[in-house]
């Protein structure tokens, strides 16, 4: 799949940054260290929102259902 091409505005120190790592063969190109830093920043925020998620579960409720699903399939279990 081909990429959409976008336009950005960077504060002049945070592009100078950019710049020295491409220099230094950190990445290819510009748009190849902003793919990375915009995938890396949602990658952390979804683990943020994951975290966020299961603080929010029941450790008794959660040990509850497990228990109902093992019961239920240790009576289809075949015996050895």
């Amino acid at each position: 799949m081909g990429a959409a091409k976008i336009a950005i505005s960077l504060s002049p120190k945070l592009l100078r940054r950019v710049d020295t790592l491409v220099k230094s063969h950190a990445f290819p190109s510009r748009s190849a260290a902003i793919q990375t830093a915009v995938a890396e920043k949602i990658s952390r925020l979804d683990r943020t929102r994951l975290a966020r998620e299961c603080a929010r579960l029941s450790p008794v409720q959660e040990q509850q259902m497990a228990d109902e699903g093992l019961a239920a399939d240790f009576v289809e279990w075949p015996q050895y």
